[in-house]
């Protein structure tokens, strides 16, 4: 692990923290309001502080913390027997390149390996007519850490509710990670 950064799996008794609760919705809208400006209706949010509250009661938070200040966060989730999900990825601004984002991302690649799961799987909204910088960033980074895209769907598709903030036509990109390697490994060590 990058020295200093400690990540911690929250529990449902977080969820009845007002601070920590407001602190991760603010931390993940920020985030994604630069890494998405363009894609989205001015003042749609990511997150809100009800949906984290919930995320949070079912134990799918993750947050990294350096110095004792809360600088990242990951949800995740288990979305079949073979399949593992990681989202909402966020690393504080002022503290890139201290490797925040790559810990989380190996914290949810082992937790995937560790409940015998073959594959990570992340989404990744992308606009269907231009190219958006932090999207092409992060295709690009995801690519070098193994992530293949599978298919892409469109977020009406999957997320109606959401679809109707947008502000371009966007696509979403499946991507995914095998991880069998790693889990036969972690099998024959048991």
């Amino acid at each position: 692990m990058t020295s200093g950064i400690r990540l911690t799996t929250l529990s449902a008794s977080h969820a009845d923290d007002a601070e920590l609760v407001s602190a991760l919705s603010h931390l993940v809208n920020g985030v994604y309001e630069v890494a998405e400006q363009g894609l989205w209706e001015p003042q749609s949010a990511r997150t809100t502080a009800e949906e984290v509250a919930s995320l949070l009661r079912s134990g799918e938070i993750t947050a990294a913390f350096l110095d004792g200040e809360l600088v990242g966060c990951v949800r995740i989730h288990e979305l079949s027997d073979r399949i593992c999900e990681f989202g909402m990825l966020a690393a504080a601004p002022h503290r890139r390149g201290a490797g925040i984002g790559r810990e989380l991302v190996r914290f949810a690649e082992a937790f995937a390996v560790e409940h015998g799961r073959e594959i990570m799987q992340l989404e990744l909204l992308v606009p269907r007519e231009w190219s958006h910088p932090s999207k092409e960033f992060l295709t690009a980074w995801y690519t070098r850490i193994g992530y293949r895209p599978v298919r892409t769907g469109r977020l009406e598709e999957s997320y109606p509710a959401l679809a109707v903030h947008l502000a371009t036509p966007c696509d979403l990109v499946i991507h995914h990670k095998d991880l069998q390697p790693q889990v036969r490994t972690a099998s024959s060590s048991t």
